[in-house]
């Protein structure tokens, strides 16, 4: 007998329980209790099926409205796309790209929605062909017309992701990422809001790569964060991502949708639809501590690696005896340098050891995020010749290094 949508009472664990039975992917029974939560149950005893009527749960319809603007979301996986898995406690992607945009109703007043599952992983499982993949999707999307795009991605390296986008695609239209800290069944997750904001942004006047999630814990707005300059730095909190160095490009008010911009960004038409989707994935991203030895850097470049960045400290960093091996793999190699504060610029010329690193053969990654220097690098390995990257990674070209950086903006 199923008991799917109906409202029934157990005794599990020595204790009764009363609820509606939800939809479920395993052999556990989900309970949706009064205070809201969810509650799985592998071993149980059915007391009493107190409502035989089930609760009919249908499934998510797309609707179209007639002159709102269409945007394409392009699922990956992630939380934003996890239920809880009752009979081991784990959060794993299982929603699909139509559930997640049938779970926001209200995003549906906003635009016309067409939705594709291109990955369903975590994103540590996120690879450069993953991103190349993904690149040409939303070129591709881009082509057939559609306003805007989403996507929707795990949060702990879509900041990678949004990067890669960024220097690959020159987009004329919004490309949104957003991701949800926490899964999409639990009475705190953070997806609705964050889908709802990322349509908005999806369908305003922006032409580029951003990432949309919550600006506070509360469900009061997102940020708009520029791809290039934005980081995840809280493990769990729903309010995890900073933009370093640069302000956030906008703020969306929920549940509004009024937009507030902060900061210069591109518009959309401002740029023309290209895509540039070569990457070297022979490119490394080396924290400097003390005492590590040069020898690591050795160890990369007999591996055929040309491209490094460098995470330093303080103003940009590494011991003295690393001189000499950086001085030889400098020759045909691109090495760049970063700060493990984030916050603030590379200046090697303030101290000795800094002008020795410039001499060696060292560039200075300016107020670059450490991965945003890494994600460039293999960009412009892939797609230009040595000495034109070497030219071109001191440059600002899609918003990754901040002309001036005057102001705090943590």
């Amino acid at each position: 007998m199923s008991l799917e949508g109906k409202r029934v009472r157990i005794k599990a664990k020595g204790r009764i329980f009363e609820g509606i039975v939800m939809p479920s992917f395993t052999d556990c029974l989900v309970l949706k209790l009064d205070n809201g939560y969810n509650v799985g149950f592998k071993d149980y005893e059915l007391i009493e099926v107190i409502e035989e009527k089930p609760i009919e749960f249908p499934k998510p319809k797309l609707e179209k409205k007639e002159g709102l603007p269409n945007v394409k979301i392009i699922s990956t996986g992630g939380t934003i796309a996890s239920r809880v898995d009752y009979k081991t406690g784990a959060v794993t992607s299982q929603f699909t790209a139509e559930e997640i945009a049938g779970d926001v109703p209200e995003l549906l007043d906003v635009c016309n929605v067409d939705a594709m599952l291109l990955y369903n992983i975590l994103s540590e499982n996120m690879k450069p062909n993953n991103w190349i993949e993904l690149a040409r999707e939303v070129y591709k999307s881009i082509k057939e017309g559609y306003d805007g795009i989403i996507i929707t991605h795990g949060t702990d390296t879509m900041a990678y992701t949004a990067s890669a986008l960024a220097f690959m695609l020159s987009t004329p239209v919004p490309v949104v990422f957003t991701g949800a800290q926490r899964s999409s069944d639990r009475p705190s997750s953070d997806a609705s809001m964050n889908v709802f904001c990322s349509a908005v942004t999806a369908v305003s006047d922006l032409g580029e790569v951003v990432v949309v999630m919550h600006g506070t814990t509360n469900d009061d707005y997102c940020f708009i964060h520029r791809g290039v300059k934005v980081r995840k730095c809280h493990t769990s909190r729903r309010d995890a991502f900073k933009s370093i160095n640069y302000p956030p490009l906008g703020k969306v008010h929920y549940p509004s949708g009024k937009i507030e911009w902060i900061a210069e960004r591109f518009k959309r038409g401002e740029r023309e639809l290209e895509l540039r989707d070569k990457l070297e994935e022979k490119c490394v991203l080396i924290k400097f501590f003390p005492g590590l030895k040069p020898d690591i850097l050795e160890f990369y470049y007999e591996k055929g690696y040309r491209g490094f960045v460098l995470e330093g400290t303080g103003l940009g960093h590494v011991s003295t005896d690393w001189l000499d091996t950086i001085k030889r793999i400098a020759e045909d190699s691109l090495v760049v340098m970063t700060s493990q504060c984030l916050w603030g610029r590379i200046c090697d010329r303030v101290y000795d050891t800094g002008r020795y690193l410039l001499k060696a053969g060292v560039i200075e990654g300016e107020d670059m995020l450490p991965e945003v220097a890494l994600v460039k690098v293999m960009w412009l390995l892939g797609n230009y010749d040595l000495e034109e990257a070497k030219k071109l990674v001191k440059e600002n070209l899609v918003g990754e290094i901040t002309p001036s950086t005057r102001f705090d903006y943590s």
